[in-house]
């Protein structure tokens, strides 16, 4: 390997280990601090609460790599355009594409790293976080969620939902029990479909038996739609639910084929599956970006300038990832399409900065 290319690797590397560092320290430090009330409430020990902080890592840093190598190849070339390094190597007749192999490469190797997190780790680390704050500290023992099914015990009810559409606040195979002093069961609803819409509950396909105490008999009434009052909201079951991110890609591939089986709508799920293999290939496309920004020589603005920069393409880049997937949630965007869409305008940007960068 030549040495200016394990030059550029170290100082890459070294940088991107003291940014992650930094974010991932500042961000469990916010996470502590706003829940920390919660967990003295809760009487949680102290190693329980290190644990829930620890098993979140994973989680924070899969979203933070991708600045982190921005950040960091912005400031290995910033630094050298700084100290002149990159005119005398230009001088010397090397073009910025040399330097270009090496970043890409490492691009390549966070990529699959970032996968790996997803898809290995995260699953694990956020079921065992939200294991102890659902349980340990918000003390929801009654909300139990496998495989999307969920269970939720109320006063005097249970209720079983088969299927969450977090997109648009939808549950799907709704069955409640409600139950009398004497643990008799005095009511059932059976309905196809629930909405929530203005803080309320309204459930369509209906059928609702009532137990007549006279005759202990059920009578059975039909309903297109009604008002119900129950005993949980959307955040409440957004809470309990197993979310995408939480699942590794085989996971999520056989919920959606289980739900699509069911009957039910899974282009939410596929926008999330597409979005699974979209997102590690933006560690080589922040490469070169930042590659084809910090070595323009037209750039006198200083370092301070070049960050903030960087900061900037990475919030829009957020911005633009987010609505591209609520578009596909919308179903106003194929899901692959809805996936891909932020990673191919921003890969046009940096094959464009790079072209004019020399």
């Amino acid at each position: 390997m030549p040495i200016i290319y394990k030059y550029l690797t170290r100082e890459i590397l070294k940088y991107f280990a003291i940014i992650l560092i930094m974010v991932v320290s500042i961000y469990v430090a916010v996470d502590f601090f706003e829940k920390v009330d919660n967990f003295m409430e809760a009487g949680l020990s102290i190693s329980k609460t290190f644990s829930y902080l620890i098993l979140k890592i994973p989680f924070i840093v899969v979203q933070i790599i991708p600045l982190s190598i921005l950040l960091a190849v912005l400031i290995v070339f910033g630094l050298m355009t700084k100290n002149n390094e990159l005119v005398a190597l230009k001088s010397s007749g090397i073009s910025i594409y040399y330097f270009l192999i090496p970043v890409i490469l490492l691009g390549i190797i966070f990529s699959a790293f970032l996968f790996f997190l997803s898809e290995v780790i995260v699953p694990v680390s956020m079921e065992n976080a939200n294991r102890i704050w659902l349980k340990d500290v918000r003390k929801e023992s009654a909300v139990i969620s496998k495989e999307k099914d969920i269970w939720i015990k109320g006063n005097r009810t249970i209720t079983h939902i088969k299927h969450y559409n977090f997109a648009n606040r939808a549950i799907f195979g709704i069955t409640i029990n409600c139950f009398d002093v004497d643990f008799r069961l005095i009511r059932r609803i059976d309905a196809k479909k629930g909405l929530f819409i203005q803080n309320r509950w309204y459930l369509y396909d209906v059928a609702q038996q009532n137990l007549n105490k006279k005759d202990n008999n059920y009578k059975i009434n039909f309903h297109e739609k009604i008002i119900e009052k129950l005993d949980f909201m959307p955040d409440d079951l957004m809470r309990v639910i197993k979310k995408s991110e939480d699942m590794s890609f085989n996971e999520l591939i056989a919920y959606i084929r289980k739900i699509e089986a069911e009957g039910y709508d899974a282009t939410s799920y596929r926008v999330d599956l597409y979005a699974k293999t979209a997102f590690p290939f933006v560690c080589i496309i922040m490469c070169m970006i930042g590659t084809g920004i910090a070595v323009r020589v037209k750039i006198k603005e200083g370092l301070p300038a070049i960050i903030a920069c960087g900061i900037g393409i990475a919030f829009l880049y957020w911005i633009s990832y987010s609505f591209c997937l609520s578009l596909g949630y919308g179903e106003m965007l194929p899901p692959a399409i809805a996936a891909w869409a932020a990673n191919l305008i921003f890969l046009c940007f940096g094959t464009f900065v790079l072209l004019n960068a020399d």
